[in-house]
């Protein structure tokens, strides 16, 4: 099992007791305003998203983690590392992507479960280049793809909702972790 362990979190893969707390993540209209058309998610389609994360961990060695909170316990929300299918013209590309519990913003918990994931990237799977897809308008975001140290790469628009997207990439060779 993949585990990797920060100074407060714990990145993991996804078991039956994370279904309901990131389904209410997934249900906050807060948290799901900058994700594909803005709707949120119930139990049904948040289980459904877990599956496919999890056969996406079977099939391409990688995938999103559950992030919990060593100090409570709590399922803070996931960061990973996924295939973007939706945005073909970025392939082969591999994205890193988050989203938490927006009781969990504004702590850095995303940034420093980002940063473990880039090292996991390149030092556990050899990547040698991740790239970030964030809505225009999402600063927090932005904010987090800039903490990483990506750069911005290219604009483009989502080929389903039409919106504009930032595309931001870093090449893990120079990668400080």
């Amino acid at each position: 099992m993949t585990e990797i362990h920060t100074p407060r979190l714990l990145l993991r893969r996804w078991n039956d007791d994370d279904l309901v707390p990131m389904a209410e993540i997934n249900a906050d209209p807060h948290v799901m305003r900058w994700v594909d058309d803005g709707s949120v998610l119930d139990l049904d389609r948040t289980a459904e998203a877990i599956e496919r994360w999890e056969e996406e961990w079977d099939e391409e060695g990688f995938g999103l983690f559950a992030v919990e909170l060593l100090g409570s316990g709590e399922l803070a929300g996931f960061t990973g590392l996924s295939v973007p299918e939706f945005l073909p013209e970025v392939r082969p590309d591999v994205a890193i992507s988050w989203r938490f519990g927006s009781q969990f913003w504004g702590q850095g918990y995303a940034s420093e479960a980002a940063h473990a994931t880039l090292e996991f990237a390149l030092q556990d799977r050899g990547l040698d280049r991740v790239i970030s897809i964030n809505r225009i308008g999402d600063d927090a975001s932005e904010n987090i793809s800039r903490k990483l140290g990506m750069t911005p790469e290219r604009e483009t628009v989502h080929p389903v909702h039409r919106f504009a997207l930032h595309v931001h990439a870093i090449d893990l060779t120079e990668f400080h972790g």
